[in-house]
């Protein structure tokens, strides 16, 4: 398939409450450095934001704590997307934090207003479509009730139009649903994921909720990327769709439901075209069920 001819919308639709967006979304982490630390060229990451929109994204995932020395992934949405679209979707999420050196931090409940409105100063916004609480993994036992409850308090306030939680287990997801709507999941996912996660995917599924997997290619790699050895089932089946790796396991997560999104994430024009490419692939059940396995 030409580039000419690839479309964000080959992977069909679903909605954030009541916002329409592609399922081949795209994710701004690697928006600030390359692999290797080093800055990522302006220029050319602020035209894969630009090419994504033409090739039908409209639904881009980032947060504030997307940083580098000397690049902002907020900041360059900003300048190559502003004046935006009605039809352009931004997540973003709150919860983790990063002081000016780079450490990490997790906000208190207090703090979270804070992160929304560093987010709308960044974007250059007066609300944000969808914010997602991130939780630590610390804590996996823990409630959400009193940060989540201020996120809703926001979106009565009008600062936020739809909330989603994000590093959940389903019990997180049912205190959420307690406080206000939850339109999305947003959980690490791809083929090889725990049967927790499958079940979770699938909950989502049953109640109109969007699951959002991330580091769907990078697996097991995650921040650093995929990993060189890749398992012979999922080398063959992709082999036999004519596509990369990369790109069936990307088509694998769409595959597991019409609610599952997107986000792959590049600052290369060439990926860019390569992951929305694989919106466009169908698998068997047999080929689920056989990557489901891995």
């Amino acid at each position: 398939m030409t580039s000419d001819k690839i479309n964000a919308a080959d992977a069909g639709t679903w909605r954030l409450g009541d916002l329409s967006v592609n399922r081949m979304g795209f994710g701004a982490m690697r928006l600030t450095h390359l692999a290797d630390g080093s800055p990522s060229d302006r220029e050319r990451v602020t035209g894969v934001l630009r090419r994504a929109v033409g090739l039908g994204v409209n639904h881009i995932d980032t947060a504030a704590f997307y940083f580098s020395p000397t690049r902002s992934a907020n900041e360059l949405i900003n300048r190559a997307l502003a004046p935006y679209g009605d039809e352009l979707v931004i997540t973003t999420k709150v919860g983790p934090g990063r002081d000016p050196s780079g450490n990490w931090w997790w906000a208190e409940p207090g703090q979270l207003r804070g992160q929304v409105e560093e987010n709308l100063r960044q974007l250059g916004r007066d609300h944000l479509d969808v914010v997602n609480l991130r939780l630590p993994r610390s804590a996996a036992e823990k409630p959400l009730a009193e940060h989540f409850g201020v996120l809703a308090d926001l979106r009565t306030a009008g600062l936020i139009r739809h909330l989603g939680v994000s590093n959940v287990a389903a019990h997180h997801l049912a205190e959420a649903q307690a406080i206000a709507p939850v339109v999305c999941v947003q959980n690490a996912y791809g083929i090889g994921a725990p049967a927790e996660e499958n079940a979770l995917l699938d909950a989502c599924g049953e109640q109109g909720i969007a699951f959002v997997p991330f580091f769907a290619i990078a697996g097991a790699g995650r921040e650093a990327g995929a990993v060189a050895a890749e398992d012979e089932r999922v080398r063959r089946v992709a082999g036999a769709h004519g596509v990369s790796p990369a790109q069936l396991r990307l088509a694998w997560t769409l595959n597991r439901g019409p609610h599952v999104l997107a986000i792959p994430g590049t600052g290369n024009p060439e990926h860019l075209v390569e992951n929305i490419a694989a919106g466009a692939v169908r698998l068997s059940a047999a080929e689920i069920a056989l990557l489901e396995a891995v």
